[in-house]
């Protein structure tokens, strides 16, 4: 048997079939006759019917097959055209996601440049203002020991009742010379981590005893009582940089007395936060206005400047204490009311 036989096989054995069996008819009708003449017919009239039957089957066959074929090509065709559709329309959605992906990308980087020309323009005004800040810093404390120094040369050297007395206020003037560099040395090792701190445990209360006792002269020309809160009697225990945390109390409690009134008080508190100890640090002085509270931390910077200067310091005791602060991830803040008092709080973490 042939496999996937061919239109044109099939009409052959269709053919010779068929015309096998009408000569077959043909003989047995006319009856058997061994002549040459009636075997003539016979082979035409074979041959003729098998013409006949063989077109006529390819004919039909083709007709068929073609029909069947040319509906199965449809059918693919139109399978094809929807794939292509469909793949078509999947890569307008692919470009679609491609080019929203893009617009996208492009979004983020122009803001990332804004942010980055903002962040520039920021920091170009800080440069600019921290320049003009520590020039005006140190050029009182050096005109004032050019003035003075300059006086002696001139002649006040051989003035007994003077000399002595302009060379004290030079050295007060190259002391907050040296307070101001030395300042902003901790202040730049401290932002830049190359200030490490020696982490221990140790006792709050202990340390602002110490703390106490070496402001007591001090508190008690201004007439300023050194006094715990309530509750803050026994021991709080936590772990920090001893050092570090001392220059803080210390410069908390020395702001609270220099500001605070004649006749009032400084007071220090500890708290049982959970995780962390709250340190807080209040007087009854002269408080501060609610437009400067959130500058008090900022380099420089004075409530009131002509005040301030005429009583010392170099303007970076609060910038130095929320560095050290924040070196120990712990948070300060502060509230004031004027003429009522200010308190400084910060967190430290529980031994």
């Amino acid at each position: 048997m042939l496999k996937n036989p061919t239109p044109k096989q099939i009409a052959l054995f269709s053919a010779l079939f068929i015309s096998l069996g009408a000569s077959l008819s043909y003989v047995l009708i006319q009856g058997v006759d061994l002549s040459v003449q009636p075997w003539i017919e016979v082979v035409i009239w074979s041959f003729l019917i098998f013409a006949i039957s063989y077109f006529t089957a390819v004919y039909y066959l083709r007709r068929y097959i073609y029909r069947k074929i040319k509906l199965i090509y449809k059918t693919i065709h139109k399978e094809k055209l929807s794939a292509d559709k469909k793949e078509q329309t999947k890569e307008i959605d692919l470009d679609s996601h491609i080019i929203d992906d893009m617009e996208k990308e492009v979004e983020e980087w122009a803001n990332s440049q804004k942010q980055e020309i903002i962040r520039y323009k920021t920091w170009a005004e800080y440069r600019r203002k921290f320049v003009g800040d520590i020039s005006h810093e140190l050029k009182t404390p050096i005109f004032n020991v050019q003035g003075f120094v300059h006086s002696l040369l001139d002649g006040a050297l051989e003035d007994e009742t003077v000399n002595r007395q302009f060379l004290k206020k030079a050295a007060k003037n190259i002391d907050r010379l040296q307070n101001i560099v030395e300042d902003l040395e901790s202040i730049s090792r401290l932002e830049s981590g190359e200030m490490l701190l020696e982490l221990q445990v140790f006792d709050l209360k202990e340390l602002v005893e110490d703390i106490f006792e070496d402001f007591d002269f001090k508190a008690k020309e201004k007439r300023v009582k050194l006094e715990f809160k309530d509750g803050a009697s026994q021991a709080f225990k936590v772990r920090a940089d001893r050092d570090t945390i001392r220059q803080v109390i210390n410069n908390l409690v020395h702001n609270s007395i220099k500001y605070g009134n004649p006749g009032g008080n400084t007071k220090v508190g500890f708290y049982d936060m959970d995780k962390n100890i709250l340190v807080e640090v209040a007087d009854n002085g002269i408080g501060i206005p609610k437009k400067h509270l959130n500058h008090v931390f900022d380099r420089f910077y004075r409530v009131d400047k002509s005040r301030s200067r005429i009583q010392g310091g170099s303007g970076l005791g609060l910038s130095i204490v929320k560095h050290i602060v924040e070196a120990h991830n712990q948070t300060i803040n502060v509230r004031s009311t004027p003429q009522l008092g200010s308190t400084f709080g910060f967190t430290l973490e529980k031994a």
